[in-house]
């Protein structure tokens, strides 16, 4: 029986990736789907499709604000340095998108608006009052992340926005129970606020439907399928936060994060189309036609990307995804991914600056396990795959075959090619294209050493070594071939390990860069002989046993810290200690009293408030960040302790001319409360 194919194709493809929120480092948990993406796109490629290929950074909502109040920098601030981050890291990993913007682009605050209408338009929203929760100690409305409490499905602590330690559902606002402050940790009082609804519950029977037929993988589907079968409820799209885009009509609020994130794929594509001087160009895939789109995604946003974004696109008549790929989640040596606690695996810090090779982590990624199932990462078997896969088994054949022909030929010998080989070949194109409909990258990576283990079966056998003593020209057709099969495996491996692609590529006397451009079945072609070859070298090399020993005491260090300090045992590590100073530096630091006249909110920062302080010789602007603490009139009439010969600074867009000491508070954690001297007048030293 013929196994259906969707591709190749002659249709135009787009594959985009979930956004990641540009609010910190790249780790190695986000390469669980941008890697398998990236080796699609370039399999694609192989399969002479035309493929377009987008992603961005997601710079709104809660978890961006979050962590630039704490910070005390602006959201976009925060979300520039991050994205360009990306923007200078995806490269270095050979991920090439053709484009990625942010959804805080005009295109993407277009695109969400007009949309938005377009649902207002056609009655798909209505407006309803709703209790959200009120922290008094913050003075301010808690959307999503602001909010912790109990999930109401499993019970156990989760996020505002998301059952993020149990079950993984997605939360309405409101839906929570025992809600109190992430920020504080104070118990959270109900405000009735009006919010607008997307009738999400109308779109049951179209979701069934789509999800029974669209492509991708079983997990994607299932699990929404299953959520599905429990009855959908509207869907709140608004939020009461002042970073994101304002919801056109009431623009008091802001339009939820999950509805102008994946809208970006849309406008991420419309950003390509101008690149390319083709500005309709974006319609191919997104307007009615025949244009293709496969959304990769991880499986912790299956509800965003199987419920959501298709009732979306069906709302304002545009194209549905045909495809959606869930990868599994990542962990470490067996732990749940987590930066908070340790374990996570810094790209840049962990991996690039430590000189390791780009390609070994994409191949480690995308080959090590089944698409859909979770990749437990470890240095160990990080080492394994590279030394006995890449090295032992597909860098041991072609060195071989390459040295050896320069060695005694120093071009591609006469010969011809065996059919047995080509058979081989044969094979394994049509397995690698059986395996890119499957969305199963590990199987062509199994293929490619299946290869690999072929062309060392066949130089053993062949003992060119002895043979070259006595026949010259039968060993020339033996290495004829041997060069075959390392160019079908140059060809075959440039997806996953581009880098080394192109080293091979090269050697086989060929432009390096354009191994990029070869398709599949361009391996069955023999290389044209009288090619002069270069010189070789070997194409990747085992992983060193003191970095690896260094690499695995760093994530070692990391767990068991994190581990114990979880478990009560041992506190985290503390900073060291900063350098000694001089008896004469420190007399040099001028503490007075100072009495707080005015107190004042700064706008837009939850956790800054401007002061006008009295410090006996004149009056003083200073910015201090216990906002998220203190009323302003709480502190207002305060004497406390001031740093009054500090450099003057700009702190939230205001020139602070000071600071005011303080302390953690004891019986409150996180808390911190001024030193006060209500006894001294402004001015006065303290000794």
């Amino acid at each position: 029986m013929t196994k259906l194919r969707n591709y190749p194709t002659k249709d135009p493809v787009l594959v985009t990736c979930g956004l990641p929120y540009a609010s910190g480092q790249m780790h190695i948990g986000h390469l669980r789907t941008y890697v398998p993406a990236d080796v699609f796109v370039r399999l694609l490629k192989k399969l002479q499709v035309d493929v377009t290929f987008v992603s961005g950074s997601d710079t709104h909502g809660t978890p961006i604000l979050t962590i630039s109040e704490s910070l005390g920098i602006s959201p976009k601030e925060l979300y520039t340095k991050y994205h360009n981050h990306y923007l200078e890291t995806f490269p270095k990993l050979n991920i090439n998108f053709d484009n990625y913007g942010t959804t805080d682009d005009k295109e993407n605050v277009d695109r969400t608006l007009q949309i938005v209408k377009e649902w207002q338009k056609n009655d798909y929203i209505y407006a309803k009052d709703l209790e959200t929760p009120y922290c008094d100690s913050c003075g301010r409305s808690l959307p999503d992340r602001f909010v912790r409490g109990t999930c109401p499905h499993c019970s156990v602590d989760a996020r505002g926005d998301e059952c993020d330690q149990g079950c993984g559902r997605y939360l309405e606002p409101g839906e929570i129970l025992n809600p109190r402050c992430a920020i504080c940790g104070s118990p959270t009082r109900p405000v009735t606020r009006t919010h607008y609804y997307f009738k999400l519950s109308e779109f049951e029977g179209f979701l069934k439907d789509y999800l029974t037929n669209v492509d991708g993988t079983k997990n994607a589907k299932n699990f929404a399928l299953g959520w599905i079968k429990e009855g959908l409820n509207d869907w709140c799209i608004t939020r009461d936060l002042e970073w994101g885009i304002p919801y056109p009509g009431d623009e008091d609020l802001t339009i939820y994060v999950w509805v102008d994130a994946p809208i970006h794929y849309i406008s991420s594509t419309e950003q390509w189309a101008k690149k390319i001087k083709k500005p309709k160009e974006w319609e191919k895939y997104w307007k009615p036609g025949n244009g293709r789109i496969v959304n990769y995604i991880g499986l912790d946003i299956v509800h965003h990307h199987c419920i959501f974004f298709p009732a979306m696109l069906k709302a304002s008549g545009y194209n549905l995804a045909s495809a959606i790929v869930a990868s599994g989640m990542v962990k470490i040596e067996g732990h749940n991914f987590s930066r908070g606690r340790g374990y996570v695996v810094w790209v840049i810090e962990d991996y690039l600056d430590r000189g390791l090779d780009p390609d070994y982590l994409r191949y480690y990624i995308a080959a090590y396990t089944s698409q859909t199932k979770d990749l437990d990462f470890s240095w160990d078997t990080f080492a394994e795959k590279v030394n006995n896969e890449l090295v032992a088994t597909l860098g041991n054949f072609l060195y071989r075959a390459v040295h050896f022909t320069h060695k005694h030929f120093g071009e591609v010998p006469k010969g011809k090619f065996d059919s047995k080989l080509k058979k081989e070949l044969e094979t394994a194109i049509d397995t690698i294209t059986d395996a890119v409909n499957e969305y199963e990258l590990k199987k062509v990576a199994d293929e490619v050493l299946r290869i690999a283990a072929v062309g060392n079966e066949y130089f053993q056998s062949q003992q060119p070594w002895k043979l070259v003593k006595e026949d010259k020209k039968k060993t020339g057709e033996v290495l004829y071939n041997a060069l075959a099969l390392s160019k079908a495996l140059a060809i075959f491996i440039e997806p996953f390990l581009p880098s080394a692609a192109e080293t091979i590529w090269g050697q086989l006397g060929n432009d390096p860069t354009s191994v990029h451009e070869t398709l599949l079945k361009d391996a069955l072609i023999p290389p044209a002989i009288g090619v002069k070859l270069s010189k070789p070298a070997p194409v990747i090399s085992k992983i060193d046993e003191e970095l690896l020993a260094e690499l695995k005491q760093i994530i070692s260090d990391r767990v068991t810290t994190a581990s114990a300090a979880q478990s009560g045992e041992v506190e985290l590590k503390l900073a060291p200690i900063k350098d000694t100073i001089t008896f004469d530096d420190f007399q040099k630091i001028d503490l007075r009293a100072g009495k707080i006249l005015k107190c004042e909110k700064v706008k837009g920062k939850d956790r800054l408030l401007k002061i006008e302080v009295d410090i006996g010789t004149e009056k003083r602007t200073m910015v201090t960040g216990l906002g998220h603490l203190y009323k302003p009139e709480e502190l207002e009439g305060l004497t406390g302790l001031f740093l009054v010969n500090l450099e003057p600074k700009k702190i939230g867009g205001i020139e602070s001319h000071g600071m005011i000491l303080a302390v953690e508070r004891a019986d409150k954690e996180g808390a911190w409360v001024p030193v006060k001297l209500d006894e001294l007048p402004p001015g006065s030293k303290a000794a």
